[in-house]
């Protein structure tokens, strides 16, 4: 008899054990399901303004710290074919004659000398961008969220080009000359110059570096606002997600 009762418990507890987990499982399923619906309409609903401007502020700071991350490392612009500083425009002759005569050494340490300067100003550039964005207002906002698809890279360009050129201008100087990009340009011009009947070329090398510097991080830039505009798998967030997404609706 004593057996029998304590072989009814055990079956009984066994029964109360898969009722249980039955039950929690279909709780958990319950609960997920709930969690994904919540979800959904969280990033579909219509945003408030003040949504528009966090998830705008958002996406542009994940935007700007990609894009100045990726021309701050070693080949950032050198390896870049869209970023890429060639040899400035008034010693692009001198490079072809000076090649043609079998300096291409010179003509490379150069090119290279300069891409080490711009990705070593690179390093500034974060810093200015996100206080650009922290001092947006939300109607710049909204005209950005619903404005052409380089509507962001237009702002930036207009309320941080001046002081990237202020701020770039003398790092540039500095890493010019840490990388001997001033000395290797000095050598190719001072190599030019001596040839008979041609014409002395003198180049500004700061400015010019400083400005392939700039043209590049917006280029960047602009690469990651077409991202989140274009593509929904680069909306890491739920407010990006919504944000983008009525965008998407207001647009098409």
């Amino acid at each position: 008899m004593k057996k029998i009762n304590i072989l009814t418990s055990s079956l009984a507890l066994i029964l109360f054990a898969n009722l249980n987990a039955n039950a929690q499982i279909k709780l958990s399923d319950i609960f997920k399901k709930v969690t994904e619906k919540q979800s959904t309409t969280t990033a579909t609903g219509t945003p408030t303004t003040f949504e528009i401007g966090q998830g705008i502020k958002e996406a542009l700071q994940l935007g700007v710290s990609a894009g100045a991350d990726r021309l701050s490392v070693k080949d950032g612009f050198l390896g870049n074919l869209a970023v890429k500083i060639l040899m400035p425009p008034e010693a692009q002759k001198v490079e072809k004659t000076l090649r043609g005569i079998g300096l291409n050494k010179l003509c490379d340490n150069v090119i290279t000398s300069l891409n080490r300067a711009a990705e070593d100003a690179a390093t500034e550039a974060k810093p200015i961008f996100i206080s650009a964005i922290k001092q947006m207002t939300l109607a710049d906002a909204t005209n950005i969220l619903l404005g052409n698809n380089d509507a962001a890279t237009a702002y930036f360009k207009r309320v941080t080009t001046s002081e990237l050129m202020q701020k770039f201008s003398p790092i540039v100087t500095t890493s010019l000359n840490k990388v001997n990009a001033t000395k290797y340009y000095s050598d190719l011009t001072s190599q030019y110059n001596r040839l008979p009947l041609v014409k002395p070329v003198n180049t500004n090398l700061t400015e010019y570096v400083t400005q392939k510097a700039i043209d590049g991080l917006f280029i960047e830039v602009a690469k990651e606002e077409l991202k989140i505009r274009g593509n929904f798998n680069a909306r890491s967030t739920t407010l990006l997600q919504k944000v983008f997404g009525y965008a998407d609706k207001k647009k098409s």
